[in-house]
């Protein structure tokens, strides 16, 4: 039997179709789960050998259900990440007009995706969420909702048809997904590549933040993106969820990763993987003083300076 990868489901999903462009996809037996933590727990297990999940949209920023996922629980770890670009159509069973829609549904994370179009087209429209945008087709199929936001790809296998197709509240909207297994050893480096990973601090000061993001800034580390997730041990009580430029093989990376260990109560490590927006020709050129040469070039002078040979 071929290894499986668990994906959020059902058939049909955004998920899906970003999973399958992946390569490795057509040698493994792909997996519906009904949500994020069962794909994820799915890996946990041993069910699977890897999930794929939504983490990011360009409208509304980190998927909080995965990210959470990834803050809590046994350590997992990111090996790739694909984008797709998001147009919605609106599902509806055979022979609905756009006057007979009252009820819609889709994934909590399409809702400010397609906003606008409910206020200008469905004003009094009751929305409610679904597990996932196929989902919530198949509940259209049932009779459960008048129409579901979905890709128009979902349409036959439900049964439905699209009464609007190229729906969007923002141009070129995208979402990130990304292949999740168990921790294992990083990639080699493409020279494009992220690093993502999880910091708690140690303590609620003044600054205390700009303590953690100086750590990248004095190294010439570009940030990616920063969210700040509840630990759930009060009031006021975050963790950060931070994507960097580089690998952890850079040493800019490793030595910034090691200031945080010192600074931080926990770091979780989530991962070095290759950047799907930018091909490794086209990174952008490091800040001088951040290259692994120099950085290589300056613990020999601090050695030398120690041998008293500065």
């Amino acid at each position: 039997m071929p290894a499986s990868y668990a994906y959020l489901g059902p058939e049909g999903t955004f998920t899906e179709v970003a999973l399958r462009t992946l390569p490795e996809a057509a040698t493994r037996e792909l997996v519906p789960m009904v949500s994020v933590p069962a794909a994820l727990d799915a890996v946990r297990s041993g069910e699977a050998e890897a999930a794929f999940v939504p983490i990011e949209n360009s409208v509304e920023g980190g998927i909080t259900t995965t990210l959470d996922e990834l803050v809590a629980g046994e350590p997992l770890m990111i090996y790739r990440e694909v984008l797709l670009s998001i147009t919605f159509a609106l599902l509806v069973r055979p022979g609905t007009k756009l006057s007979e829609v009252k009820t819609v549904t889709a994934h909590p994370a399409a809702q400010p995706q397609v906003r606008n179009w409910l206020k200008d087209n469905l004003p009094d429209a009751v929305w409610e969420s679904a597990a996932s945008n196929a989902d919530g087709a198949r509940l259209v199929q049932e009779g459960r909702y008048d129409a579901a936001f979905a890709g128009e790809f979902a349409a036959a296998r439900y049964g439905l048809e699209a009464l609007e197709t190229g729906i969007h509240d923002a141009e070129n909207a995208q979402t990130r997904f990304v292949l999740v297994g168990r921790p294992a050893r990083p990639a080699a480096p493409t020279g494009a590549d992220k690093t993502s990973v999880v910091l708690w601090q140690r303590d609620d000061h003044p600054g205390a933040l700009r303590d953690l993001l100086g750590e990248f800034a004095v190294r010439g580390i570009n940030l990616m993106l920063l969210q700040s997730r509840p630990t759930g041990a009060g009031i006021g009580n975050y963790c950060f969820c931070i994507d960097a430029e580089g690998h952890i093989s850079d040493r800019r990376v490793a030595e910034a990763l090691m200031g945080l260990k010192r600074i931080c109560l926990q770091v979780r490590f989530l991962g070095s993987y290759p950047r799907a927006d930018i091909r490794p020709g086209d990174a952008r050129a490091l800040r001088p003083g951040t290259s692994d040469d120099e950085f290589v070039s300056a613990a020999d002078w601090v050695a030398r300076c120690q041998d008293g040979r500065f």
